[in-house]
């Protein structure tokens, strides 16, 4: 059998009375024999793999697209939101996009080997940190098939093999997806079971692989909020998440009007679906310019909710419950309120963040400095819309996610975030007095 026509052979089915815990296992168990052959593979090499298999991706575009096609279609007639449409359509220039992705991520320095502390004892022992791969890593997600591809290039690149289980919504995408990348892959002399995708739907393979402790090393959820939390909740594997993006913009007394009013309105309506979009716009009180930020929303169809303030500015802006102040809406919906200066904006943050991404507007270098060095999210920006935040904009060429939590990573994840590293001590013949 050839290498290319092996790759799905692991995938394609169930064993005779396999259970889907006995699948996850079986699939597990094989990535963590290609894992090995990969930490191995010598950079070059995974370069080369990779952008092998970005050019499959062109190869295979229409096939691709007509994939898409199905899952956009079948989406809407099953009532999915727009903002959810949108993650999971595709075209010709989302699919360049995406092979572009996995060329850049190919052309990263790879960070296995890397020595990241080095030390020499009095006793003439020498102590290096050194950059490993984590080792089997499982990605849960929904709705976007680009992250099949995104997770499949930082995985390799980083020597990790990955199992993969997209959500329903974008079955036939994320097949035509991992096909095309498994024949590049392989043809680059990868081990074909070092990227996989479950080839079942059924909700069990979930907690299957929540619970795989010693089988996968890590778990990062892409998805929704419920996804997310069950993932948090239900694991006993580490996973590396964040739960939302209450995303928040400030707009200071001291900002310049048409910077403010082009960075809100990119941060909300650029693309209202991404975890990145701001949901939150905090106004000073005496910012000279109110209208000039809330009109162009409303204008483009965004429907503002307001405290008694911010409705104040504009009629058209409805009230805000409590709630709203907690909720990311991934759509065409935003949270406004009017604060008295940074101290009430420094608050209002910390009691309704989500840790994920912040954003500054100010002329006034000690107040930036002062937002920068208080609030505690993951991305915190001054004078930037906040849909910078993602790891292709970041110059990491692409994001397994965005960690909001305060271990191993924090922003968005790519190469070094999918590395662990060892003590390698080298003496000569030391031995430790009694």
């Amino acid at each position: 059998m050839s290498r290319i026509a092996q790759i799905s052979a692991a995938e394609t089915a169930f064993d005779e009375g396999e259970t889907v815990t006995d699948l996850v296992g079986r699939l597990a168990r094989a990535g963590r024999t290609a894992q090995r052959v990969l930490a191995a593979m010598p950079s070059g090499e995974k370069e080369a793999a990779l952008k092998l298999a970005a050019a499959a991706l062109r190869r295979a575009g229409s096939e691709i697209l007509a994939a898409n096609a199905q899952d956009v279609a079948a989406g809407a007639a099953n009532g999915l939101s727009a903002a959810l449409l949108d993650r999971l359509k595709l075209d010709e220039k989302r699919l360049e996009g995406m092979a572009s992705a996995v060329e850049d991520v190919a052309s990263l320095t790879d960070p296995v080997g890397e020595i990241i502390g080095e030390d020499a004892r009095p006793n003439g022992m020498v102590l290096q940190r050194v950059r490993i791969p984590i080792g089997l890593i499982g990605i849960i997600y929904e709705s976007r098939p680009n992250v099949t591809a995104d997770a499949a290039a930082l995985c390799i690149r980083s020597g990790n093999a990955v199992l993969l289980r997209g959500g329903s919504e974008a079955v036939h995408s994320n097949r035509a997806i991992h096909k095309a990348l498994a024949e590049g892959l392989a043809e680059g002399g990868v081990p074909v079971d070092a990227v996989q995708l479950l080839p079942t739907q059924d909700r069990a393979a979930v907690g299957a692989m929540l619970t795989a402790a010693g089988l996968i090393d890590m778990i990062v959820p892409r998805g929704g909020k419920s996804l997310v939390a069950r993932v948090q909740s239900d694991a006993r594997v580490p996973v590396l998440a964040h739960l939302d993006g209450i995303n928040h913009t400030y707009v200071d007394h001291a900002a310049e009007p048409a910077m403010a009013r082009a960075i809100v309105l990119n941060a909300k309506m650029r693309r209202t679906g991404i975890c990145g979009a701001m949901e939150t716009l905090l106004i000073d009180a005496t910012y000279s310019d109110p209208h000039g930020l809330v009109e162009p929303l409303l204008d483009a169809g965004c429907e503002l909710r307001g405290d008694a303030r911010a409705r104040a500015i504009d009629p058209r802006i409805r009230a805000a419950t409590d709630e709203d102040w907690d909720t990311e809406y991934l759509d065409a919906v935003l949270s406004v309120a009017v604060v008295d200066g940074l101290d009430e904006a420094l608050g209002h943050i910390a009691q309704h963040a989500s840790g994920h991404t912040d954003a500054i507007v100010t002329q006034d270098q000690p107040t930036a400095d002062r937002f920068l060095a208080q609030v505690d999210s993951a991305i915190v920006m001054h004078n930037a819309s906040s849909q910078f935040a993602d790891g292709g904009e970041f110059g990491l060429g692409a994001e397994i996610g965005i960690a909001t939590g305060r271990l191993h990573a924090r922003g968005p994840v790519a190469l070094e975030g999918l590395t662990t590293y060892k003590w390698l001590v080298r003496g000569s013949g030391q031995v430790r007095p009694g």
